[in-house]
């Protein structure tokens, strides 16, 4: 299954001056191993893999002098394999299994940057707070794997054709064809349930059905679960829990508003703040904070008393919520809960293109956009409509007051222009 991001990797190799280690972040079981191995396959004559969980005497290896020559002739001598520059792809997986092999790549990159080393790890972040040895800082190339967007679901799934069509139209702001729109409609709304996780959408290939699809996902956030007891102590692992078990009923409100008093009564930011941090530091939830004003740049204005998580997939919130397929095609969900849905799937496909999350309010009139990002130093404000009723009066309030070149608002409607404001259908969120 191919990912947008083996691109950016062929930059990385490509690469002839002051090349860097690089880490690959990003959360469990997005990909990364895969994405790492498929990438040596392609590019490299060989590929040197090292499992720091599963690798004991390796890891001991790093126990000792890190340097660059003494470890690379160690690991020759193991695999017996030589480690060639510009041939072999080094790959350092589960890298957070042994801190003292996350320490050693400032060492290949100021010694030995002539050699392709690429380190990848769940947790990798959150497992670097905790440990007493140092990130390499500005000694790596940092990479993030996030989910399936839309457009590699699509290419997925056999429909690479459409997004090539999607693109055009965006473009061109000119309507789809009736039947194409209602085709990527049918495929969006799929999208919502299976999600971008590659074992959900495996499995949803494999079988040519959705039945499994979300015991598949439960075995991820399963997973997640699991991660929590393990990189936390007792007593932080279960207000980690705590958080991360209020999400559906935090979306669920008008207000996407976070409010600590629905983790427990008497939750405040000052008991789980760093629970909220470990989640988002960790990549399992996405945070968009509040801005007070709709200008550059956007971070200058963010309240930090004030923001919404996400669900780092939205296939993931339709099995963590028990939602049905049924449920999505056939528009049984609450209408609120329907909106959750959109705004979690626009949060993660502008998250996967780069973007830092923010969303705006103001209480003259009470009005709040859905997100503002800042794309080549102007500010893009996004709403986003669950169906095709698509009354837009937060987006005009922020018009009036800040006077954007360009708006967007995301529903089922099919591609138009208003003025300045761009009608964009829901599946055509990653071109943005």
């Amino acid at each position: 299954m191919e990912r947008n991001i083996m691109q950016e990797l062929v930059k990385w190799k490509d690469g002839k001056t002051d090349r860097m280690p690089l880490v690959l972040y990003g959360v469990r079981q997005v990909g990364k191993t895969y994405i790492l191995r498929e990438f040596g396959d392609r590019y490299f004559q060989n590929t040197i893999y090292i499992n720091f969980e599963r690798m004991d005497t390796i890891a001991e290896y790093f126990q000792g002098e890190l340097s660059p020559d003494r470890l690379l002739r160690l690991i020759e001598e193991y695999f017996d394999q030589k480690v060639i520059p510009d041939r072999t792809l080094l790959i350092f997986d589960e890298i957070q299994a042994c801190k003292r092999a996350l320490t050693s790549l400032k060492y290949f990159c100021e010694e030995a940057p002539e050699y392709h080393i690429a380190a990848a790890g769940s947790l990798l972040g959150v497992a670097i707070n905790r440990e007493k040895y140092s990130f390499p800082v500005g000694k790596v190339v940092i990479k993030t794997l996030y989910p399936f967007g839309f457009d590699e679901f699509l290419n997925a799934v056999g429909k690479r054709h459409l997004v090539s069509i999607i693109r055009e139209h965006y473009e061109s702001m000119e309507e789809m064809p009736q039947a194409t729109h209602q085709e990527l409609l049918e495929w969006y709304h799929r999208y919502l349930y299976i999600g971008g996780m590659p074992a959900a959408i495996h499995e949803y290939l494999q079988r040519d059905s959705m039945v499994n699809v979300p015991e598949v996902q439960s075995m991820i956030l399963n997973a997640y679960t699991a991660d929590m007891a393990k990189y936390a102590t007792d007593s932080e692992s279960t207000k980690i829990r705590n958080a991360y078990l209020s999400l559906p009923a935090q979306l669920a409100k008008e207000n996407k508003k976070f409010q600590y008093k629905l983790i427990r009564k008497g939750a405040t930011a000052g008991l789980f703040g760093d629970s909220i941090a470990w989640l988002v530091f960790s990549g399992v939830v996405l945070e968009c904070d509040r801005v007070s004003r709709g200008e550059a740049p956007l971070i200058a204005f963010r309240d930090v008393s004030a923001f919404k998580l996400y669900l780092s997939d939205v296939g993931l919130l339709s099995a963590f919520t028990k939602i049905s397929l049924d449920n999505i095609l056939r528009n049984t969900l609450s209408e609120l809960y329907r909106g959750s849905l959109a705004e979690n799937y626009v949060a993660q496909t502008l998250k996967s293109k780069g973007y830092d999350l923010y969303y705006w309010t103001s209480d003259f009139p009470v009005s709040e956009l859905d997100f503002l990002i800042q794309k080549d130093g102007e500010i893009l404000p996004i709403e986003v409509k669950s169906g095709e009723h698509v009354k837009a009066k937060s987006l005009k309030h922020y018009s009036n007051m800040y006077h954007p070149k360009k708006m967007i608002r995301l529903s089922e409607k099919n591609f138009g222009t208003e003025e300045n404001m761009c009608a964009v259908p829901l599946y055509a969120a990653f071109c943005i």
